[in-house]
């Protein structure tokens, strides 16, 4: 296959709809907005939720406790999954990243205590829960807060 040979797939390409463009066209005069009315005026039509003055879903529905707009997400990961690397190793977030264990750092990475690690490893993240602390060191390893 040679650059010029390249071409879309059959119906993926459309040519868009020429409105305002004469009688025959089926799509004239109005262009395809119908006579008057609230939707046939250029930048007319109403804003997204409207409901034309019901009260709307937003409004009707319950709003329940209290979000803190400061809230940090972090991403979570449990020891086990640490056992895929070699021993001694300094497992900081970066690694995790390249590894493919963590997806998305969030606002750090904090480590759960579940599972079982048999490996000594010196991990760095944002926070740790304690059993995560005592199952790292009774491995032989070190955490680091960072």
């Amino acid at each position: 296959m040679k650059l010029h040979e390249l071409a879309p797939a059959p119906g993926s390409k459309q040519t868009p709809k020429r409105k305002g463009r004469g009688i025959g066209t089926g799509n004239g005069k109005t262009a395809g907005r119908g006579h008057k009315g609230q939707n046939a005026r250029s930048g007319g039509g109403v804003r997204p939720g409207f409901e034309g003055g019901q009260n709307p879903l937003y409004r009707r529905v319950p709003k329940r406790g209290f979000n803190n707009r400061f809230r940090k997400e972090y991403a979570i990961i449990n020891i086990e999954e640490l056992n895929s690397f070699a021993a001694g190793t300094e497992v900081t977030p970066e690694v995790l990243l390249e590894q493919g264990i963590v997806k998305n750092p969030l606002a750090g990475i904090k480590i759960l205590g579940n599972g079982e690690i048999n490996v000594q490893l010196t991990v760095k993240a944002s926070k740790f829960s304690q059993s995560a602390v005592e199952k790292i060191q009774a491995a032989g390893g070190k955490t680091e807060v960072i």
